[in-house]
């Protein structure tokens, strides 16, 4: 079956000026126009297990681009570009590595006598093994039937990591971005059901529904993590490590509207409060980034914990950047799922794309998905 579409190793050179001209721009897993926003090509890594941090990084220095049009920073997330890539074994991966993560903060939150729960992590384990299982079935009826109960099991999980979600973040918890990232594992493990079965209307509204409930949430961490004071971001020890186009990218991704010299007048009225009272910024710094009860056992009340927090502040702000990632390509999912529907191919033809008449370079590390012309597709990003 002839798809209008081209799997390639090597990325046009017209999308490419497009990206260094910013007439173009990456959104999670898709390249679209900046002012039409139609897409103008998919992103898919090759290996699940390759790390899409170093591919994209890679793909920055191919194109040369320093100005930040293709937001390649040291953000990475825990899915995959594209849908088509991130399949039930590489989905158990990641749920076993946020695990071991809640479990080496366990450690630390013994000191606060705080116990997390982790029993629903071998239910959804259970679900993806029976999703797994399911689609390696040969009678359609038998595949269908598991899978269901497998997509029961996933809805199971999506409300539950969404009530832990919710509390860690009120709770300002340092932990509430793992169980952030599990929900929206939940939401795509159920989705990917729905694509094996073609169900492909199911799916799309699931991945619509999804982010809708991962995104409110993302926002809310993310603002979160700004402080009461995001002008401490921009602090003289982070010259050259973070600067004001780096924190502007992030406001942005709250509200498009803004440029660099919005978000300045933002903070400029908090750079100076900043220098006039470090402490009151201090006193309102939530748990998420440091906690007294935790960070600070065993010191003097004389000692200041001031050079202890801001030396977590630039990785602070890489979590931002990864949960905005995280997000972004959530939402593209969508569009991979409304080119399928739209180009009339099946997900199993779609997921079969590869380069066909090219030998693959040494190193190239994504393939890249062009329409035969720019496609209108929804995306609330």
């Amino acid at each position: 079956m002839s798809l209008p579409v081209t799997a390639t190793f090597m990325l046009a050179d017209w999308i490419a000026k497009g990206i260094a001209d910013g007439t173009f721009e990456r959104v999670g897993g898709v390249i679209r126009d900046v002012n039409t926003k139609q897409i103008v090509s998919w992103l898919r890594e090759q290996g699940a297990n390759n790390s899409t941090g170093k591919q994209l990084e890679e793909l920055g220095r191919n194109l040369q681009v320093t100005q930040g049009i293709l937001q390649v920073t040291s953000a990475v997330s825990i899915l995959n570009l594209g849908v088509s890539v991130i399949g039930f074994v590489v989905i158990a991966q990641r749920l076993k590595e946020l695990e071991k993560r809640l479990q080496q903060a366990q450690i630390l939150l013994n000191k606060i006598n705080r116990k997390i729960d982790l029993s629903f992590y071998a239910n959804f384990r259970a679900a993806i093994e029976l999703a797994t299982n399911a689609f390696t079935m040969t009678k359609t009826e038998n595949r269908r039937s598991s899978a269901l109960q497998a997509i029961n099991r996933f809805l199971e999980a999506e409300h539950i990591y969404t009530e832990y979600t919710d509390i860690e973040i009120e709770q300002k918890s340092q932990i509430a971005d793992e169980y952030l990232l599990t929900l929206s594992l939940a939401y795509l493990a159920e989705a990917r059901c729905y694509l094996e079965l073609e169900e492909h209307d199911t799916a799309l509204r699931r991945f619509q529904e999804g982010s809708i409930v991962i995104r409110s949430r993302i926002q809310r961490y993310v603002k979160l993590l700004l402080t009461s004071n995001p002008a401490a971001y921009l602090h003289p020890q982070f010259r050259g490590q973070i600067n004001l186009r780096r924190l502007t990218r992030i406001y942005q991704w709250l509200d498009p509207t803004l440029d660099e010299n919005a978000v300045f007048d933002m903070q400029r009225m908090n750079l100076f409060m900043l220098a006039q009272d470090p402490n009151n910024w201090i006193e309102s710094i939530p748990a998420a980034i440091w906690d007294s009860k935790i960070d600070w056992v065993g010191k003097a009340i004389w000692d200041d914990p001031k050079p202890q927090i801001y030396a977590r502040l630039p990785k602070t702000l890489e979590v931002v950047e990864s949960m905005i990632e995280t997000d972004r390509r959530f939402e593209s999912y969508q569009t991979e799922v409304q080119a399928i529907s739209q180009l009339g191919v099946s997900f199993h033809d779609w997921l079969k794309l590869t380069p066909t008449t090219e030998i693959k370079p040494d190193g190239a590390g994504l393939i890249y998905i062009i329409p035969s012309k720019p496609l209108d597709l929804q995306l609330s990003i």
